[in-house]
């Protein structure tokens, strides 16, 4: 059965999973990169990010590892892709990744401005869709062929998931970090009552990783 999970979303202890003030220059807003050193540390990452060798192992590198396994496609809110706000005002700008994206599978883009998809090296294509996020889960269900879906981010794409009840699993990566401001994950958002319990809390020297089920589904 194909679930809808997340997988490596880092938090600040404050519960927000990027700083304000996104642009070109500062892709995670101010702030957002003390979120993640337990990801870019791991041998994982390393290797799926910049194809070299090393990285740390342990906690952290086998959470990062199982956010790669079996996902057949991938959804993302629009800055994810793009810092780029309104119509499409770049047309050469084809993602923050370079010319091979860490994907390697389909990638749904949720906007409101029609694009045609884009093919990147290495299995990667991005398809932009503007009818919202249960066309895009739909689709990319259908493109993940029997395996799973992973939603990239961010903080608002994963609320809207959320409030809909349609995440399976939610992986959370929590840095002993404050921002103070910046994209609330949980804001507005009644987790307990939308049938969500923590299933597994496991601290690393980096981070405290805390994986969220809904009750009524099981790992599969």
């Amino acid at each position: 059965m194909t679930r809808l999970r997340v997988n490596g979303f880092s938090i600040s202890l404050d519960g927000y999973g990027a700083g304000p003030g996104q642009s070109l220059d500062d892709p995670l807003g101010a702030g957002g990169s003390e979120l993640h050193p337990w990801l870019v540390a791991t041998r994982t990452f390393q290797r799926t990010i910049f194809g070299k060798d090393g990285g740390t192992t342990g906690i952290d590198d086998d959470f990062a590892a199982r956010g790669f396994a079996n996902v057949g496609a991938w959804i993302l809110g629009r800055n994810m892709f793009s810092p780029d706000r309104g119509d499409w005002p770049n047309p050469d700008w084809k993602g923050w990744w370079g010319d091979e994206p860490p994907y390697h599978t389909p990638v749904f883009v949720l906007t409101h401005f029609a694009r045609a998809p884009i093919e990147m090296a290495g299995g990667t294509t991005f398809h932009f869709v503007t009818g919202g996020i249960r066309e895009a889960l739909d689709r990319a269900r259908d493109a993940a062929a029997g395996k799973d879906v992973r939603i990239g981010g961010g903080a608002a794409t994963i609320r809207q998931y959320l409030r809909e009840g349609l995440i399976d699993e939610l992986h959370l990566a929590i840095a002993p970090v404050l921002l103070g401001r910046g994209e609330p994950l949980f804001e507005g958002i009644d987790t307990r009552a939308l049938g969500y319990g923590c299933v597994e809390f496991v601290p690393s020297e980096n981070a405290t990783h805390v994986v969220l089920r809904r009750a009524d589904r099981t790992d599969a």
